[in-house]
């Protein structure tokens, strides 16, 4: 079968042009011929760079087969270039193959022509594929593979650049940090599928209303950033303007649904002033954050004034300090024991686990100091699978069950724990594992995460108490607090809000809420804890009041898990 071949002859005699075409009609091809024999008609030629094979003589008069290469590699092309010539060296020869020639043939020996051409065009295709490869490796790397924008590494990249010119020629640029208000949303109603069609969509949108110079990248998740090179603060917030306008046109369709997606973006300047990438991407991030928290779909601009930013600037930096918490094993487990007020309860000795950091210098941080940044950043259900994993690790290779002095252990659950949709295989398999028998488990969640979802809530109570586990209805009172609740949440004990407590002795209104939910709980079968118990005459008036357990420093101060046994 015939194969078409493409080739551009340096070659000033038509009627060896005519020999090189018999030649390759005569090894099977269908050459289309094109024959040059000056520079610039080979410079003219090589502008259409579709050409499988060039040929070239040797001698040329006023133009040779060392000219004719070096236009070749100037105009970056990789096309192979055999030398045809009826005399040449040696010496010529070694020399033209170090100067990029694939091959050499003498004219008197033509037959070799086609074997060479099959071999360069093979050794072309795979340099070919491999370039191709390593294209889409260095895309791959630079490029998010659902949206097609660039990824978070590659954005941070072109941030330090543009951060480098704003230092050097104190020159003014914008950061904008855009987080979808409706993506989980689709995510939760529709699936995986529709989400990530959500954001290759969005992410169109997006592309639409930004000027080519301006740089737009998928930082992770639903989070998108916008780099906007020479633009005062002023412009940077019409643009944010713009694109929250466009996002709040844009309608998403699946599965015969519509959806409204809304949108909050932090707006960030950067200046001479900001000392590192970093440190930008935190500004930006906290004011989008704080678009959010403001009431969403909303516009936030970074001011180092601001007092309620700071706060969270301050937040942020405790989420690196957590993840190295979490990598290095830096928590550690204290207890605070759960003490029967009434007689019948002296044999269920309960102490909840609280957990603490340890520092760069070995000092103990309190949790109150980190929590709050680790629920608003998503990084408490990691703390909450370490607590159980640690915790399981230390009953299984710890003193015997016989020694402990402890039959339940209460361990706090975040909020977003609630909705890990693997958080029930986890547990399962860590109760498996280790042999820990499930009812020494008892979870707390608080009455404002119940409630917040209280469907999800009550679901996910329901899988874990079938393991044997049990529940506890945390910081009762200080949420929304609807006696109602009670006959629908599947708990065990409910532990009445410290705020109630630490004045019951002095205080006749806080006295009756927490005989009212003393009451209350014991009617639909509960078990009561009061918290926050400091002394000995709140612990008499709990008593008095039938309240079942009591928790607080005036009755045990934390200290390690180890001295439980």
């Amino acid at each position: 079968m015939d194969k078409t071949l493409r080739v551009l002859l340096v070659e000033d005699s038509e009627d060896d042009a005519l020999l090189l075409q018999r030649e390759l009609k005569r090894s099977g091809y269908s050459p289309i011929l094109h024959r040059v024999d000056s520079p610039e008609q080979l410079s003219e030629a090589l502008r259409t760079p579709n050409w499988d094979v060039i040929i070239t003589d040797h001698n040329l008069p006023g133009f040779g087969s060392e000219a004719a290469l070096s236009m070749v590699q100037e105009a970056g092309l990789d096309i192979p270039v055999i030398i045809v010539s009826g005399t040449i060296g040696e010496d010529v020869a070694v020399s033209a193959m170090k100067a990029g020639a694939s091959d050499y043939i003498m004219k008197a020996n033509l037959a070799r022509l086609a074997p060479a051409i099959e071999r360069e065009l093979r050794e072309a295709e795979v340099r070919h594929q491999h370039r191709k490869a390593e294209e889409t490796i260095h895309h791959l790397a630079f490029h998010d593979s659902l949206t097609g924008l660039i990824n978070r590494h590659r954005f941070e990249q072109r941030l330090t650049m543009t951060l480098r010119n704003a230092k050097d020629w104190n020159s003014e640029h914008a950061l904008l940090y855009l987080d979808l208000d409706q993506f989980k949303v689709v995510n939760d109603t529709c699936g995986h599928v529709a989400g990530a069609e959500l954001l290759k969509q969005l992410a169109m949108v997006l592309q639409d209303h930004v000027r080519e110079s301006d740089t737009l990248g998928r930082l992770g998740g639903d989070e998108f950033g916008l780099l906007l090179e020479n633009c005062p603060m002023d412009q940077a917030v019409q643009v944010a303007e713009k694109l929250l306008q466009a996002i709040n046109d844009f309608r998403f369709s699946w599965g015969g649904k519509t959806f409204s997606i809304g949108g909050s973006i932090g707006v960030a300047p950067i200046t001479v002033h900001n000392p590192s990438v970093d440190d930008l991407m935190r500004n930006a991030d906290i004011a989008c954050y704080a678009a959010k928290d403001s009431g969403r779909n909303r516009i936030h601009v970074y001011k180092d004034e601001d007092i309620e930013l700071q706060r969270r600037r301050g937040e942020m930096n405790w989420v690196s300090r957590i993840q190295w918490a979490l990598e290095n094993d830096r928590f550690v487990l204290h207890r605070q024991n759960i003490l029967p007020l009434q007689p019948g309860n002296s044999v269920s000795r309960c102490c909840e686990m609280l957990i603490r950091m340890r520092d760069e210098n070995d000092r103990l941080v309190s949790p109150g100091v980190f929590l709050p940044a680790a629920e608003r950043y998503n990084l408490s259900p990691a703390i909450d699978r370490w607590v159980i994993r640690t915790l399981l690790e230390f009953l299984k290779s710890g003193p015997s069950h016989d020694k402990i002095k402890f039959r339940g252990f209460f361990i706090n659950l975040s909020g977003i724990t609630l909705n890990d949709d693997d958080f029930y295989d986890f547990l399962r398999k860590q109760l498996r594992e280790s042999g820990v028998s499930p009812e020494m488990l008892c979870f707390e969640i608080t009455e404002t995460a119940a409630i917040g979802n209280l469907s999800r809530a009550v679901n996910f109570m329901q899988e874990v108490r079938e393991e044997g586990c049990q529940f506890a209805l945390d910081d009762f009172g200080a949420g929304l607090s609807s006696f109602s609740y009670l006959k629908t949440i599947p708990v065990d004990y409910l532990k009445i809000d410290g705020a109630f407590v630490r004045d019951i002795v002095n205080d006749p209104l806080d006295h009756a809420i927490v005989e009212s939910i003393n009451r209350v709980g014991h009617v639909v079968g509960l078990k009561t804890i009061a918290e926050f118990v400091e002394n000995d005459a709140i612990r008499d008036q709990l008593r008095e009041l039938g309240v079942d357990y009591a928790q607080g420093y005036g009755l045990h101060r934390p200290e390690p898990l180890a001295k439980c046994a």
